[in-house]
């Protein structure tokens, strides 16, 4: 698979650069970009931050991955429908995995 100069993948681990995430989301959609997003581990628990549903609601639903994994580790495994999440949204390291071999461009928060 050849990678895409239009999209941007984002893996975030680490629960404090939410609002770093937001801006680069903002910024690289008014650039015309596709961003897709990748959480895993303590990542996980920005499902509770008052910003969480607006980056969801910025990418769609196949863009926008938690590690099913990790969230289960996190013990939230009950609740992902009270957060506005779908089962297709809870995915495994493979889908991040693709984000980095389809993206031409990727970063890690």
């Amino acid at each position: 698979m050849a990678k895409d100069p239009d999209k941007l993948g984002i893996f975030v681990s680490s629960p404090v650069n939410i609002s770093h995430l937001v801006k680069i989301v903002e910024a690289a959609q008014r650039k015309g970009k596709k961003v897709k997003i990748f959480f895993t581990y303590k990542a996980t628990h920005l499902v509770f931050h008052p910003d969480f549903q607006k980056l969801r609601n910025m990418v769609p639903e196949d863009d926008f991955a938690i590690c099913l994994a990790a969230f289960n580790c996190e013990g939230f495994e009950a609740e992902y429908h009270a957060l506005g999440l779908t089962e297709k949204q809870l995915r495994t390291q493979a889908v991040h995995g693709e984000i980095v071999e389809e993206c031409g461009k990727y970063i890690a928060l």
